[in-house]
């Protein structure tokens, strides 16, 4: 059922990466938050570290909206089901605003983000090395697509008040409205390495304090009474919001499952144990599939593969998302109880679904470092960073797909593993080039691929009936 669903909401865009749009976004969310409203956070695109950091600013999930993976036509209903009774959402954008999947035109980028939101766009600028030049730039932003709304400027990186006068007067030409200014200032403590930002679940104290000094700051540049009156002149979106029962109820597959059930037809006294790892090494992993996984009837439970030397009690299903294992191998490794459970369990048959971090644990080692050994292949660090979307069909039937289903996915990664293909890979890519990929060997499915579950809600369903019947 199509519903008017409305919260005040901003998209925080910038002209290219690097221009702050981090900073000010995870600013303006904590500095709201702190004033007590209910502030939903969003991001643009697959990152799954940013989400992070926002979830901290805000005390809620971190959500992730992605036109190419889940398809345009999700975004508003994925929206509207993570800001369902917040006050504000903010949406942080993904490198510069016009900028998306690689040959596709406006496709995931984030001035389509926000007019699939029909959100106001603040634009995030690096000022500099420039001064009257802002206008151009600015006015160029502004006018690319008249149906992206630019509603204002919050100018990073100024150097001086005077500089601060020659922006502001060459803007006011344009006609455009300063909503923030940011002084040129030593870094929030938000260290990086060879993927991005250091992922909160490594360093929480010193990101609470990051997140903390993020707000401070943006309270003091931005004028919070004038971007949340600005949030409230998005119009009301005629959308349903998205759930995850509904999701499985209805499906969204080009090759469904024969005799599909719905959650409730699994008609079972107790809930297949899905056990999905967590902890600094693996951290990656959008909140919709564990949501996914608990309406499809199972109950998910989180373990850290650094510390805990057994699987969860009950254990019928094996989620291993992304991460760092590369970080952590040393320490991984030195876990070998919980090595040999993992290992046992996949023997035995047990439905195994892992992503790129999870793929490389499960390998037989890791930079030298013994893993699991339930795949026959080694990974190792490269100085090669391999990067962007997918388009895939599953080549066999596994866990967690049947032969044929089609998904769009994202490839993050400096490390390799060799072989890149088992005997039964896991994917075909289909876009941008024609190979395949990863692992299927009895119940195990292993790719570097992140997927996003809501855009094909049978691999939940079907992965969490093939834990109900290990039981």
């Amino acid at each position: 059922m199509v519903t008017s669903f409305n919260v005040p909401r901003l998209v925080i865009a910038a002209p290219s990466s690097g221009s702050g749009k981090t900073t000010v976004a995870t600013g303006l969310m904590a500095a709201f938050a702190e004033r007590g409203l209910a502030v939903s956070p969003h991001k643009a695109g697959p990152d799954y570290i940013d989400p992070g950091y926002h979830a901290l600013a805000t005390g809620r999930p971190g959500r992730n909206l992605d036109a190419f993976m889940c398809g345009p036509e999700l975004v508003a209903p994925l929206f509207a089901h993570g800001a369902a009774g917040c006050d504000l959402a903010v949406v942080e954008g993904v490198m510069g605003l016009y900028d998306g999947a690689a040959g596709r035109g406006e496709l995931a980028s984030t001035a389509q983000v926000a007019k699939l939101l029909r959100a106001p766009v603040v634009l995030v600028v690096d000022a500099s090395s420039q001064s009257r030049s802002v206008a151009a730039l600015v006015h160029g932003f502004a006018s690319f697509d008249p149906q992206v709304r630019l509603g204002g400027v919050i100018l990073n990186k100024v150097g001086s008040d005077r500089h601060e006068v020659m922006l502001r007067e060459a803007l006011e030409e344009a006609g455009m409205p300063v909503l923030g200014v940011l002084r040129r200032a030593p870094q929030v403590a938000t260290p990086s390495r060879h993927l991005g930002l250091v992922p909160v679940a490594e360093r929480r104290a010193d990101a609470l304090a990051a997140v903390s000094a993020l707000a401070d700051q943006v309270r003091r540049g931005c004028d919070l009474d004038a971007l949340m009156a600005l949030a409230r002149t998005a119009p009301a979106l005629a959308c349903e919001a998205w759930s995850a029962t509904t999701a499985l109820t209805r499906g969204r597959g080009a090759v469904p499952d024969p005799a599909p059930q719905t959650p409730e037809g699994l008609n079972s006294s107790a809930s297949p144990v899905v056990a999905v790892a967590g902890g600094p090494a693996f951290t990656f992993s959008y909140a919709e599939h564990a949501e996914l996984l608990t309406a499809a009837g199972a109950e998910v439970v989180t373990f850290d593969p650094l510390g805990d030397e057994s699987l969860p009690d009950g254990t019928t299903g094996l989620v291993i998302g992304g991460g760092f294992p590369e970080v952590y191998a040393p320490e991984l490794s030195a876990n070998e109880p919980l090595r040999k459970a993992v290992a046992d369990f996949a023997a035995a048959g047990g439905p195994v679904a892992a992503e790129c971090a999870g793929l490389l644990y499960l390998g037989r080692s890791l930079d030298g470092k013994p893993m699991c050994g339930v795949l026959d292949a080694d990974a190792r660090m490269s100085e090669r960073l391999t990067l962007g979307y997918r388009e895939a069909v599953a080549v066999s039937d596994s866990a967690l797909a049947r032969a044929g289903t089609r998904l769009r996915g994202h490839e993050f990664h400096r490390t390799v593993i060799e072989p890149g293909a088992g005997v039964t890979p896991a994917w075909g890519f289909t876009h941008p080039e024609r190979r395949v990929e990863g692992f299927v060997q009895q119940g195990v499915h292993a790719s570097y691929l992140h997927t996003h579950w809501a855009a094909e809600p049978s691999v939940a369903r079907r992965f969490t009936e093939a834990a109900a019947a290990r039981r």
